[in-house]
């Protein structure tokens, strides 16, 4: 798996929008929503209920091949404060084994200011090795820091087509991953909000295969 550097320290962007963190052996995921389909069913637009544990599936995944001790959700780990109230039985009981299986934190993000965490701890922020660990960028962090929030997409044309990839974006001092979430959108890395969250040159990385695609951020 390619690498890249930041803060001090090597880390690996996975094709499923997470990252590895191998010398903590820790993933880092942002933005699940979970039950993102059932708030929009109350309000009216009804979606398969499903995307919960479609994520939550792919996360066990995850912590298996890369044999994680330690997972860190930044931020908007539900798609609202009564998210976790919602969860089907299923998703529930998946949840509550992987909480148990490593070591894991929930960081509160901004459609989630609380969790009625189902295991593991909530915080607000953390500082891990240097590295500030929160959801949203701080224009004014002078460490390195690591976050989610944006939904960060690349869209490139290609063959005569637009193709549209979630992508992690990295500029000198800030790290923005991709949501992590079934139903999540995404935002255009070329947007005003994701350039100025980033104070400065940046690059865009796209995960494919054992590659790591760079796109320098103009």
């Amino acid at each position: 798996m390619v690498h890249l550097m930041f803060g001090g320290h090597r880390l690996i962007p996975l094709i499923d929008g997470a990252l590895w963190w191998p010398e903590r052996g820790a993933l880092l995921v942002a933005d699940l929503h979970l039950e993102k389909a059932s708030a929009f069913a109350r309000s009216g637009m009804m979606l398969p209920p499903y995307d919960s544990i479609e994520t939550l599936a792919r996360l066990a995944t995850l912590i298996e091949a890369t044999g994680a001790r330690a997972l860190w959700c930044l931020g908007d780990s539900y798609h609202d404060s009564h998210g976790a109230a919602r969860l089907a039985p299923d998703a529930r009981a998946l949840l509550a084994r992987l909480t148990a299986s490593v070591d894991w934190t929930w960081i509160v993000g901004n459609h989630d200011p609380w969790i009625a965490a189902a295991g593991g701890r909530v915080v607000a922020e953390a500082r891990v090795d240097g590295i500030m660990l929160r959801h949203e960028a701080q224009a004014d962090e002078l460490a390195p820091e690591i976050s989610g929030h944006f939904h960060p997409k690349l869209r490139v044309a290609a063959r005569g087509r637009s193709v549209a990839r979630r992508c992690f974006v990295m500029s000198s001092s800030k790290l923005i991953l991709p949501a992590f979430g079934a139903l999540t959108g995404g935002l255009d890395v070329a947007d005003l909000a994701i350039r100025r969250a980033l104070g400065g040159p940046a690059t865009a990385f796209v995960p494919v295969g054992e590659r790591l695609l760079q796109f320098p951020m103009r």
